[in-house]
């Protein structure tokens, strides 16, 4: 098979993963087409809203995000790799791991390519959109990717293989267009072509033994979302046309216009009156918006049973849980999700913190692995984590795992601590010398 032809698949295997989660992307941007409001509805708001879109997807994955924050790095016995974290760091993985989680909860995957630079490890960030993978069915090894990207009207895309890179250009306009795309220059060695690595990580969101595309974490709830978005258009037009009460006149001569359109005898006047006897006034009973409420509330309760996010955050309830004990207990079910999550990640998160580091120094290839540390996923005051930690430091759980699991600090603050007290307990032990050495 061609360069060409391989170049070929693999650009159709993006854009039909793209027209697939094209959906996902316009509910995340707050555009369904279900959030565009028909001709009829837009005339009888008098076209003031265009668009009303209930961005369920969005509160989804930011939930999730927020509670899956990376803070250090650890080696095989446990101890806390200052080193790792630091690059980690320096590449501005701190906050571009939150693009990486949103890009994978929200569309289903996300990579992460690593490049040694003069400055330093580089790190860029790819979705669906723009990159695919190929990878060995047996072990998963990725055996080749390609990157596109569009720039100054003309489309590229950059095929990485364990041996080399090779660079492609096309003029036209989408991906598709294979046949018109050609060689940049020759291709270029690859940088891990020694030890035969693929420097990309893919970050899959699988939910079951065969889903290799990965699937996003909103994927059950866009159906509802629409019917959300749909039912609130609704309201907006009842409210609007029947909800405001209406006056009615009988007995009234109807005068037209030179157009022959029908003239409102009152205009904007508040009183009405009539010469005429006959004359009858009334007013219509305006229509009530409660089945509204109650069909909007039925739909975000099946939002949060599949979801696993609290009435609280989906505004079911107008207060919060009476106390902390509550919160805690209403939100276990989507902190037991997170913390699937985070298993799914410590894999990937390992594998691009390898390819940082033998990036950064070519002696680091056979270096310990590293697993991420991760913040805990659970919403908890600052004195009922402390008071966890004493009940739990009473029984003998060693400081530095309290400090670190159970209080949530980061390898650093541990670090740290940890440094202090042990000046504490030198202070100490020299005071009591001194204390006996007088009293000899």
């Amino acid at each position: 098979m061609t360069a060409l032809q391989n170049l070929r698949d693999d650009l159709e295997r993006i854009e039909q993963r793209a027209r697939v989660i094209d959906p996902l992307r316009k509910h995340w941007e707050g555009r369904p087409d279900t959030a565009f409001m028909a001709k009829s509805a837009r005339d009888a708001l008098d076209h003031r809203l265009g668009r009303l879109s209930i961005n369920f997807p969005r509160l989804l994955v930011t939930s999730y995000v927020d509670r899956m924050t990376l803070t250090g790095w650890t080696a095989e016995d446990g101890s806390a790799d200052e080193v790792a974290w630091a690059r980690h760091r320096a590449a501005g993985l701190v906050a571009r791991s939150e693009l990486i989680h949103t890009d994978r909860l929200m569309y289903g995957a996300a990579y992460v390519t690593v490049w040694p630079e003069r400055t330093g490890p580089a790190v860029v960030l790819d979705n669906p959109f723009t990159m695919t993978v190929d990878s060995d069915p047996l072990t998963g090894t990725v055996n080749r990717a390609v990157r596109t990207w569009r720039h100054k009207g003309a489309q590229h895309a950059l095929v990485i293989d364990a041996e080399s890179v090779t660079r492609w250009r096309s003029d036209a306009p989408d991906l598709g267009s294979a046949g018109q795309w050609a060689v940049v220059g020759e291709p270029s060695p690859s940088a891990f072509a020694n030890d035969g690595i693929v420097p990309v990580v893919p970050f899959v969101r699988r939910m079951s033994t065969d889903d290799h595309d990965g699937t996003s974490v909103a994927a059950d709830i866009i159906d509802l979302t629409d019917a959300e978005n749909k039912l609130m258009q609704d309201a907006m037009v009842t409210s609007e046309s029947y909800a405001r009460p209406r006056r009615w006149a009988t007995g009234l001569e109807i005068q037209e216009d030179d157009d022959g359109n029908p003239v409102d005898p009152f205009g904007r006047d508040r009183s009405l009156q009539s010469e005429d006897p006959e004359t009858r006034f009334g007013q219509f009973d305006p229509a009530r918006l409660d089945s509204y409420g109650d069909m909007s509330a039925t739909i975000t309760q099946m939002i949060g049973a599949i979801t696993g996010l609290p009435a609280h955050y989906l505004g079911l309830h107008g207060d919060q849980p009476a106390a902390a004990e509550g919160v805690r207990a209403a939100e276990a079910q989507l902190t037991s999700r997170v913390y699937s999550e985070l298993r799914q990640l410590d894999n990937p998160w390992s594998r691009v913190a390898g390819l940082i580091a033998l990036a950064a120094d070519r002696s680091s290839f056979d270096a310990p692995a590293l697993e991420p540390v991760w913040a805990s996923p659970e919403i908890r005051t600052p004195g009922q984590a402390a008071d966890s930690a004493a009940k739990l430091h009473g029984i003998g759980v060693p400081l530095q795992s309290l400090l670190s699991n159970t209080l949530g600090w980061t390898p650093d603050q541990v670090h740290s601590a940890m440094e202090s007290r042990r000046g504490d307990l030198v202070d100490r032990a020299a005071l009591g010398l001194t204390g006996r050495a007088d009293r000899a």
